[in-house]
């Protein structure tokens, strides 16, 4: 490993160092944290070599401006941010060798929300409970607790092999760029297609039209601007239930949906470890990256499978993750 600085010119909207989050702390009430779209984290490192659990830098809604070093390895993942490196586009989802100091400008997608930066080696930040992922609201983790600035330093651990096997085996795209044909797997951020969810636990209290629209696919919900890590707030037909009920506090998931004052909340990577409003659905594990993709202003409908449906699509993205884990070994070695 050679460690390599990066220059951070322009931080972005929100640009943070997650991974897949901090497991086994919630009982603890320590959050989970971690990637939004767990899909493109994970391929982005598979990519360029790394483990799908190794910490990128997650971008949203507008990218970052890097200086970056001759010879660092990097992937883009997720969200087009229509990435240049002097004025020349930058492929999606493929890894990019960087043959002489150049600066990455990442602007805004024209689709979804999040994009990812994978570098082969890993993101030299400490570990805070096994994880370098980002919790701004207690500063915990990632570059001091925060989101990128301006002026900030991130030093990268490259990994050599990478950077030789893509001199190897890429082809030239402009005097600062070596890339490859091959990609890997992308999440998609078509909203039309309905989030598929499973009944909450709480799914019986509410009345039967209002379950029947709910799961129905046809009354669609918009992403207001209340949407952070920790939550997103829809807006559409009121959910209304059988009588008046209180709840006690009991755990929550990635992609719970709440309902409070008759709105849905969907809960995100940031959310809190316990939640005392009551649970109509959960979004199945398949489907978060592409609801993490979107943004305010979006509209999604909501369709339900069964535990067992939800599992098995959950085995069928595992097992893609799993081969494009193969076929990124028997290429980058």
């Amino acid at each position: 490993m050679t460690s390599m600085k990066i220059k951070v010119l322009d931080g972005g909207l929100m640009t943070t160092v997650q991974d897949m989050g901090r497991v086994g702390y919630q009982k603890y009430g320590i959050i989970q944290s971690g990637a939004i779209d767990t899909f493109s984290l994970a391929v982005a490192n598979l990519a360029v070599g790394n483990d799908t659990h190794e910490a990128a830098l997650e971008m949203t809604l507008k990218g970052a401006m890097l200086e970056l070093k001759r010879g660092i390895v990097f992937v883009l993942a997720g969200a087009d941010m229509m990435a240049t490196i002097g004025g020349i586009p930058v492929p999606m989802h493929r890894p990019v060798l960087v043959t002489q100091d150049a600066t990455l400008v990442c602007g805004g997608p024209r689709h979804g929300a999040r994009t990812y930066i994978a570098f082969a080696g890993n993101i030299d930040v400490p570990k805070r409970m096994a994880s370098r992922s980002t919790y701004m609201r207690a500063g915990i983790g990632g570059y001091d607790g925060r989101a990128l600035k301006d002026g900030d330093e991130l030093t990268i651990s490259s990994d050599e092999k990478i950077t030789k096997k893509l001199y190897e085996i890429g082809h030239k795209i402009s005097d600062t760029m070596i890339s490859v044909d091959w990609f890997t797997p992308r999440v998609t951020t078509d909203t039309t297609r309905p989030i598929r969810v499973t009944r909450g636990l709480q799914a019986d209290w509410f009345t039967k039209e209002t379950l029947e629209s709910f799961f129905s696919s046809k009354e669609r919900y918009r992403v207001t601007v209340q949407a952070d890590r920790m939550g997103y707030r829809l807006m559409g037909k009121t959910l209304e239930l059988k009588e008046p009920r209180e709840l006690i506090s009991e755990p929550v998931a990635f992609g719970t949906v709440q309902v409070a004052d008759g709105k849905p909340i969907v809960l995100m990577a940031d959310r809190q470890t316990t939640g005392g409003y009551p649970k109509i659905a959960q979004i199945a594990m398949v489907d978060l990256p592409r609801f993490g993709q979107t943004r305010a202003g979006d509209t999604v409908s909501f369709s339900e499978i069964s535990l067992a449906e939800a599992e098995r699509l959950y085995i069928e993205q595992r097992t893609l993750i799993a081969k494009a884990a193969t076929a990124a070994k028997l290429v980058l070695g």
